[in-house]
């Protein structure tokens, strides 16, 4: 799937100029990781077979965006768009 939108800005740095500044070193190698993961995955289904990076949806008012777990508090959220095969809102936070 494409990256259609990063909300966070050292996220977007390192999308689109594979810059890590902004983000924390101990964690770039696996954003980069999971980066590729998303790039390559031909559909949602696909982030259940990934019980490491403890993905799952969630809920409340949040409901519709995944999650990745990065490190202990920080994770990747999206949002993923199947109609036009995208991965959207992609952002590196801290929502604990």
């Amino acid at each position: 799937m494409r990256i259609g939108s990063v909300v966070n800005k050292g996220l977007r740095r390192f999308v689109e100029r594979d810059d890590a500044s902004g983000l924390p070193p101990g964690s770039v190698e696996k954003i980069r990781n999971m980066l590729s993961y998303l790039q390559e995955m031909s559909g949602v289904d696909e982030l259940r077979h990934l019980p490491h990076w403890r993905a799952h949806r969630l809920t409340g008012g949040r409901k519709g965006v995944w999650s990745l777990t990065v490190t202990r508090n920080w994770r990747m959220t999206f949002r993923v768009d199947e109609a036009e095969g995208a991965i959207v809102d992609l952002d590196f936070e801290d929502y604990h």
